[in-house]
C-alpha cells in the first residue's frame, strides 16, 4: 500500500477494501471530493490503472495509489472545482467524469413523499433518469440510477458501461428513506443495466430496475435506459376527453392482444392498421391486454415484470407512443390492462428484491397466489402502495392512456380468494376482506380520476362485493366502471341451449336486468370466453353454420342494446370458429366466405348506429333509459324492450333467440305512429334470410302488455331488430 498524500483526509483499511470491493453503503464518504484543512481531497477508484491524475481548468494533479484500486489526490483548493479524472491504463489514457462529485438526484422532499408513499410522479426520481448538470468544464450528461432497497447492506449498478463489473459504480443510501442512488456520467439512452444487490445473508443478487421505462426484447431480462423524444399531437383529442364524462358518453370496446393481431406487427405498424381497421369497424376504443414487460408470452401480459415499461417486443416507448397518438388523432381511445394484483416469481425481477419481502406480503397466507403461483404485492406498506399508484398515473399522464382495465380485482378484495380453511388469514377485525387492498384501490382510483381529468378505471371484478362503482367518499371502490360478469354468463349459458330449450331458461336471460343499475357496467365478451376449450362464441351455440353465425350476430346486437357499455374480443368479429390462440393470428381468411363478413359487416353497422343513437348510451346507467316491451315471451324465445335517450328518442328492440320466425308477434310499444326498422341482423346484406318488415312498422292504438300501443311485427330467426320511433 502506498502512503496518502500530505494533507488527504484519513480513510480506515478495512474502509478501503469495503469501497474497492463495492459493497459499503455509502462509497460518497470516501470517493469524490473532500474539503478539509483549505484542501480537496480526491478519491477515485481505479483499479489496474497504471496512473490517474485529476484535471481541472487550473491545473494537473497527479494521484498517488493508496489501497486496491483506490488512488487520492490532494487540490490545494477549499472550493470543490470541476474536473476530470484522467487514467492510464498502458498506453492508453481515458478521460472521465467522476461519479462520485454530484450531489444526491433526490431531494428531501423525494425522500419523505417516498417514505409516506405519497410521491404520485416516482417515476422521475426513481428508476434510470437522464440528466444535464453545467460545469466549467462542460456540460456533464447521464443518467441518474435510484433504487428503493431498505434491506440491502449494499447496492452497485451495472451494465454495459462498466462490462457488467460493478465494483465501481457502488451506490449510496439515502438516509432511512430506503433508497440507493448513484449518478453515472456519459450513460445514455439504449444503455442495458441492472442493480446488483448484497443482501444480508453475504450473498449478491442481480436485479432488473423495479422502474425500468425500457427493457431487452424478452427472454433477455435487463433493463434499459430510455429517453423520451415522442412529440405529441393529440391535444384536441384530451382537450375533449377533459371536457367530457366517459362513462355517460358511447363506448364500444375492441379488445386487442398486440402480438397475435396480426402477428409481426411493431408498435408503428399497428398505428396504421389497427387505426384504420378500428375505425373503419366504428369502435370508440381499443383496449389493449397488458403492454407492461412481462418475460412469458403464454401470460398474455398478466405477469408482468417491469411495470413502467411497454413490452419492447414490438419497439420502444416512442414507438407505443406513436400507436396512442395515431389512434387519438384518429378518434379512438386507449384502455390498458393493468396488472396490480400479482406478479411472478422470476428470481431476476421483484421477487425477494433485496433478498426480503419487499413488494410481497411476508405473509405466504397473503403473499401469494395459489391460483397463478405468483406473489401478491403487500398492498399496506408505504412504498409498495407508491410504486403501484403511481404506476397508474404513470400510463395515464406518460402515454396518454384513456382508461385502466384493473384485471383481478376480486383477487385483491378477498383474503380468502381460492383459499379454502386454513389457507388463509383474516383481517383485523376477523373478517375476509382485505382492507389494505381496498385503501389501495381507493386511493388508485381517486389520484386517477384527480390528476387526469375525462379517464376511466374500470374493474374486472366477478363478485358481488358492493359499491365496486360508487364514490370513495361514500365508502365505494371508486371505479367509474364494472365488468358485468353476471350478464355474460347467464346469456352464453342460455346461448348453449337448444332453441327449443331456451324457453326453460327465460328466467338466465332476463336477469341482468334485476341488478342493472346496481353498479356502472361495461358488458364484456372478452378474451377469457374464447380460450381453454371454452370453444369460441360460434360454437358455444348449438346448431350448423348458419345457426351459428346467426345466433352470433343475434348476440351482438343484444350486447349493444342491453343497457351498459360493450366490449368485445377481436376475432369475435369475424364470426371466428376456433379458439383465439396467442402463438398465431386471427382467421383473416374467412372474410373471403360472404357470410362471415355478414358477421363483421354487422359489427361495423351496430356501431354505427351506436354511435349516432343516443337513446343506446346516453342513459346507461339509471332505469330511465330502458323499459321492458316484454319480458315473459319465454315460449316464443324472445326478449322485447325500449331504450331512451335524455331527449326522449326511443329505440325498440326485439330479439328472438328462436331459429323459427314469428309471424305478426304483437310488440307493445309506448308510442303510436311509425317505427322505423333501422337495423335488422337477419338482413341478407348480414348473410341472413331476409324476413323483415319492409323497413318499418305502424303503431296501433291496440293496449299490450302495459303498454297504450302495439303493432304486429314479422319477427327474423335468432335475429334482432331495431325499431327507431319516427312518430
Amino acid at each position: 500500500m502506498n502512503a496518502p498524500l500530505p494533507n488527504a483526509t484519513p480513510v480506515h483499511p478495512d474502509t478501503l477494501a469495503a469501497i474497492a470491493a463495492g459493497r459499503h453503503h455509502d462509497p460518497h464518504t470516501v470517493l469524490g471530493p473532500h474539503v478539509a484543512d483549505g484542501a480537496t481531497t480526491v478519491r477515485v477508484l481505479r483499479p489496474l490503472a497504471d496512473a490517474v491524475t485529476i484535471t481541472t481548468a487550473t491545473g494537473r494533479h497527479e494521484a498517488a495509489h493508496e489501497q486496491d484500486g483506490v488512488w487520492v489526490a490532494v487540490l490545494p483548493t477549499a472550493q470543490v472545482p470541476d474536473y476530470r479524472v484522467e487514467v492510464r491504463y498502458g498506453d492508453t489514457l481515458t478521460t472521465l467524469d467522476d461519479p462520485y462529485r454530484f450531489l444526491p438526484s433526490l431531494g428531501e422532499m423525494d425522500r419523505h413523499l417516498i417514505r409516506e408513499g405519497r410521491h404520485e410522479e416516482l417515476w422521475t426520481v426513481l428508476g434510470a433518469n437522464l440528466k444535464t448538470y453545467p460545469g466549467q468544464l462542460g456540460a456533464v450528461r447521464g443518467t441518474a440510477f435510484a433504487v428503493w432497497a431498505p434491506n440491502a447492506q449494499a447496492v452497485r449498478v451495472v451494465g454495459d458501461f462498466n462490462h457488467w463489473q460493478g465494483a465501481s459504480h457502488a451506490m449510496r443510501t439515502l438516509g432511512d428513506s430506503g433508497v440507493w442512488e448513484l449518478f453515472v456520467p456519459d450513460v445514455g439512452a439504449g444503455t442495458r443495466y441492472k442493480y446488483e444487490i448484497l443482501t444480508r445473508d453475504g450473498s449478491w443478487r442481480q436485479k432488473a430496475d423495479p422502474m425500468a421505462k425500457g427493457t431487452e426484447v424478452p427472454p433477455a431480462t435487463a433493463s434499459v435506459v430510455v429517453e423520451a423524444h415522442h412529440t405529441w399531437s393529440d391535444e384536441a383529442w384530451l382537450a375533449q376527453r377533459a371536457a367530457t364524462d366517459p362513462h355517460s358518453a358511447p363506448l364500444s370496446i375492441y379488445e386487442v392482444h398486440l402480438g397475435s393481431w396480426r402477428p409481426g406487427l411493431s408498435y408503428r405498424e399497428l398505428a396504421e392498421q389497427l387505426t384504420d381497421y378500428v375505425v373503419e369497424m366504428g369502435f370508440t376504443h381499443v383496449e389493449l391486454m397488458p403492454v407492461a414487460e412481462h418475460p412469458f408470452g403464454g401470460s398474455w401480459g398478466y405477469q408482468v415484470t417491469s411495470y413502467y415499461a411497454p413490452t419492447s417486443r414490438f419497439g420502444s416507448p416512442d414507438d407505443f407512443r406513436h400507436l396512442v397518438d395515431s389512434l387519438h388523432r384518429a378518434g379512438i381511445g386507449v384502455i390498458l390492462d393493468w396488472v396490480p394484483a400479482h406478479f411472478p416469481k422470476d428470481e431476476w425481477a421483484l421477487a425477494r428484491f433485496d433478498g426480503t419481502a419487499l413488494y410481497e406480503h411476508a405473509d405466504p397466507l397473503r403473499g401469494e397466489q395459489p391460483d397463478w403461483g405468483t406473489y401478491v404485492f403487500d398492498f399496506g406498506r408505504n412504498e409498495v402502495r407508491n410504486f403501484l399508484v403511481a404506476n397508474a398515473t404513470y400510463w395515464l399522464e406518460e402515454f396518454h392512456i384513456d382508461a385502466l382495465r384493473v384485471d383481478a380485482v376480486a383477487s385483491m378484495l378477498y383474503l380468502d380468494y381460492s383459499r379454502t380453511a386454513g389457507q388463509w388469514r383474516p383481517n383485523a377485525h376477523g373478517g375476509r376482506e382485505n382492507l389494505e387492498a381496498i385503501a389501495f384501490l381507493q386511493e388508485t382510483n381517486a389520484t386517477a380520476y384527480r390528476r387526469s381529468p375525462g379517464i376511466m378505471m374500470i374493474a374486472e371484478e366477478s363478485t358481488a362485493w358492493p359499491g365496486v362503482t360508487a364514490p370513495t367518499d361514500a365508502g365505494g371502490l371508486g371505479f367509474g366502471l364494472k365488468w358485468n360478469m353476471g350478464w355474460m354468463n347467464d346469456t352464453l349459458r342460455y346461448l348453449a341451449e337448444e332453441p327449443i330449450n331456451r324457453r326453460y331458461h327465460h328466467s338466465e336471460i332476463t336477469f341482468s336486468l334485476v341488478y342493472a343499475y346496481s353498479e356502472q357496467f361495461v358488458l364484456p365478451l372478452s378474451h377469457d370466453e374464447v380460450v381453454h376449450g371454452k370453444g369460441s362464441i360460434p360454437r358455444k351455440m348449438p346448431g350448423g353454420d348458419w345457426q351459428q353465425l346467426a345466433g352470433t350476430r343475434a348476440l351482438l346486437a343484444y350486447q349493444w342494446a342491453h343497457p351498459g357499455k360493450q366490449l368485445t374480443f377481436m376475432g369475435i368479429e369475424l364470426a371466428q370458429g376456433t379458439e383465439w390462440n396467442e402463438n398465431a393470428g386471427l382467421d383473416w381468411y374467412l372474410l373471403d366466405h360472404e357470410p362471415h363478413r355478414g358477421v363483421q359487416r354487422t359489427v361495423r353497422d351496430l356501431n354505427r348506429f351506436y354511435r349516432d343513437e343516443p337513446a343506446l348510451w346516453e342513459l346507461d346507467h339509471t332505469p330511465d333509459g330502458f323499459a321492458w316491451l316484454d319480458a315473459q315471451a319465454a315460449d316464443e324465445n324472445i326478449l322485447a324492450f325500449v331504450r331512451r335517450s335524455v331527449g326522449g328518442r326511443m329505440v325498440a328492440v326485439v330479439i328472438n333467440f328462436a331459429d323459427t320466425t314469428h309471424e305478426g308477434w304483437r310488440l307493445p310499444l309506448p308510442a303510436g305512429g311509425v317505427w322505423r326498422e333501422a337495423l335488422n341482423t337477419d338482413a341478407e346484406v348480414y348473410g341472413g334470410s331476409g324476413v323483415g318488415n319492409l323497413g318499418a312498422v305502424q303503431a296501433e292504438e291496440v293496449p299490450r302488455m302495459g303498454q297504450p300501443f302495439s303493432a304486429g311485427v314479422r319477427v327474423p330467426p335468432l335475429a334482432a331488430l331495431y325499431l327507431v320511433h319516427e312518430g
